[in-house]
């Protein structure tokens, strides 16, 4: 542009030359603007944010008298996990927690997208960035500052801004080479065209020179409308970090757009996850047993015994069946039982030595105990013989294969845990849409039994069940389908078992409020909303933003043809090419920010939703001169 407005002033056209770059200016500004309103402005969450929070000086789980209040101001990257903070009416949550005392009223709208305050008490959590509307409340800091929900919603989102897709890295390759092409041609023309085509250098009042045209070519075929093209990408994500869907990069949006199948966890991602423990049966080794039931050969009795060491095992875990378990212990009296040494096996179970339980053989010795999936007890008996009496006991429990189980070993006494887990609210919808809509194969992988997952499965509307899966099974599971579809596959899950299986997929999605750490640094996708409800809208939206960024591709490089070519030939003076060549930036701009709309599924929904939109549009018209009339008219 610089080169054409000297250009100009050089052959007498300085008001060509001032208009130029005037244009070109004016045409930038709206450019960067649009620019602007398509990215999701996470310097209003870091304004937002406080800086400091009030450390309460409180000793072991003491409650707190706020008659009595002692607080300290300290910097929130200082606070530690543990510690207890005090949060007023009207403030913002620093960190993430759990409501330790009180009670209030939250918003996460501007972290989410979800519009309905939350009621929170004592033990529910909360994350960092949550506004609370009203009340006092004392949260006890779960996370620290930089592994908070707020610091990783600004992080990624601003991460995945820079992180490139392919697309746009193959656009700036070529933008290099293209702008070379140009200005190649450019001087081609300028000097060429006098010797083929007998123009004029200068040119004259009937004809435009070489030198002209040459410089009309070289503004109409600049790249920018190009450079600008992959801006859908920054948008999506830009539009799904305001839904509480956090992308690790718009690579992520290609790969979605791509994949033909979806495969979920069961627990804690198709259901609740808030598993309740309904029985607990000892099934073998224990003195007595006789069609389920048990003389006492343990301490006070075997139910309490196997309670007592499965909550000493399971004590600070994040499974659900650990939870389950912790939660039924609360408030029994239960025998003590201290754990000498801990093994965790992911995917199979916990092995644990244990004091304060009677050995079989010595009253000395510690106790062997393991607590896991039925399959990993059963393979702990070396006898084929033992291993299938285990097996068949838990096949004709009294209470049934409908049960989530979970076996114990203490001392070769097995005994088996039951318990039961609901399917979350609107799985039925979501899977609905993905199958209608998306067109996708969907399918379920749990390490759970056949008859829990069948029961799960036909609650929620999936067909296609993977059961009694290992991480390892899931993972080779997760491959054989990614090459015998094609196109690729999407992984749901949310714990530390699914991490093999979320890092071998094509795109991995967890429920970051849920996850393990380990699962959240494999996963590509992190839905921050406690649901599933936002997987379809992720699909859409990289499938709309995917067609956006062609639609730029096909329009930039349409408007650099229809800019060009009469330019060359002599039909357009330069400022009329500048103001193609612009205009042409500016609807690529204007078509990439449409990724900021609701997605769509197909271009029949696009339609229907254009029409309603002028229908209702119309509509709200007539009704508001309907009413001007009356308003108008005078009775008699």
């Amino acid at each position: 542009m610089a080169l054409a407005a000297f250009a100009s002033i050089f052959m007498g056209n300085a008001l060509e030359g001032g208009l130029l770059l005037a244009m070109f200016n004016l045409a930038h500004i709206a450019e960067e603007y649009f620019t602007s309103k398509s990215m999701f402005d996470v310097r209003e969450l870091k304004e937002n944010h406080p800086e400091f929070a009030l450390l309460l000086e409180t000793s072991g789980e003491e409650s707190v008298q706020y008659s009595n209040l002692s607080y300290t101001k300290v910097p929130v990257h200082d606070l530690e996990v543990g510690s207890h903070i005090l949060v007023r009416a009207g403030e913002a949550v620093p960190v993430d927690g759990e409501v330790y005392q009180g009670s209030s009223t939250v918003t996460i709208e501007h972290l989410t997208g979800e519009t309905k305050p939350l009621e929170r008490t004592v033990g529910d959590a909360i994350p960092g960035g949550a506004r609370n509307l009203e009340g006092m409340m004392v949260v006890k800091v779960t996370k620290s500052w930089e592994d908070s929900t707020l610091n990783r919603i600004v992080q990624l989102t601003e991460e995945g801004q820079l992180i490139k897709p392919k697309l746009q890295r193959w656009l700036d390759e070529f933008g290099e080479y293209y702008s070379r092409v140009v200005v190649a041609l450019s001087l081609a023309v300028a000097l060429l065209g006098p010797l083929l085509f007998k123009w004029s250098f200068f040119g004259n009042s009937v004809c435009r020179g070489s030198i002209y045209r040459g410089l009309g070519l070289m503004v109409a075929a600049s790249p920018c409308a190009l450079a600008v093209a992959p801006l859908a990408y920054a948008t999506a994500i830009s539009s799904l970090a305001s839904k509480g869907i956090l992308l690790k990069g718009g690579h992520v949006l290609d790969a979605l757009s791509a994949c033909q199948s979806i495969a979920f966890d069961k627990t804690g991602t198709l259901t609740t996850g808030k598993l309740t423990c309904k029985a607990i049966e000892p099934i073998h080794g224990h003195l007595g047993v006789t069609n389920g039931r048990s003389d006492p050969c343990c301490t006070p009795n075997c139910e309490s015994e196997a309670l007592a060491v499965a909550a000493a095992m399971e004590k600070g875990t994040t499974h659900p069946i650990g939870r389950a378990v912790l939660d039924h212990s609360v408030g029994k009296e239960l025998p003590a039982v201290a754990v000498e040494s801990f093994e965790c096996l992911p995917g199979r179970g916990v092995a644990a030595t244990l004091s304060g339980v009677k050995a079989r053989n010595n009253e000395n010795e510690l106790s062997e105990a393991s607590i896991g999936s039925v399959d990993y007890i059963s393979s702990l008996y070396r006898s084929n013989g033992e291993s299938e009496q285990i097996k068949q006991a838990v096949r004709s429990s009294a209470y049934g294969p409908e049960f989530v189980q979970a076996a114990l070993s203490v001392d070769k006494k097995v005994t088996l845990f039951h318990f039961e887990d609901e399917p979350r609210s609107g799985v039925c919808e979501v899977i609905s849409t993905l199958r209608e809509k998306a067109k996708l194969r969907i399918m379920m992988l749990t390490g759970d039994h056949e008859s829990s997952a069948q029961r799960v499965a036909k609650a929620v509307c999936i067909d296609e069940v993977h059961f009694s899966l290992k991480p390892e099974d899931k993972l080779n599971k997760v491959k054989a389908v990614s090459r015998e579809g094609g196109g690729g596959l999407i992984m749901v899950g949310d714990g530390i078992n699914d991490a093999p299986a979320l890092a071998a997929a094509t795109v991995g999605m967890v429920l970051a409020q849920r996850a393990s750490a380990t699962a959240v640094a494999v996963a590509d996708v992190l839905l921050l909303q406690d649901n599933i409800c936002g997987v379809p809208f992720c699909i859409a939206k990289a499938r709309q933003t995917t067609s956006l960024v062609k639609q730029s591709v096909a329009l930039a490089l349409t408007c650099i043809v229809f800019a060009a070519l009469p330019s060359v030939l002599g039909f357009l003076p330069l400022w009329l090419t500048v103001l193609l060549h612009e205009g042409g930036t500016l609807l690529v701009c204007l078509n990439s920010i449409r990724a900021l709309n609701a997605p769509t599924w197909s271009l029949a929904d696009d339609i229907q939703k254009l029409f309603d939109g002028l229908r209702n549009y119309f509509s709200s018209k007539f009704k508001s001169s309907s009413s001007n009339y009356v308003t108008k008219t005078v009775p008699l």
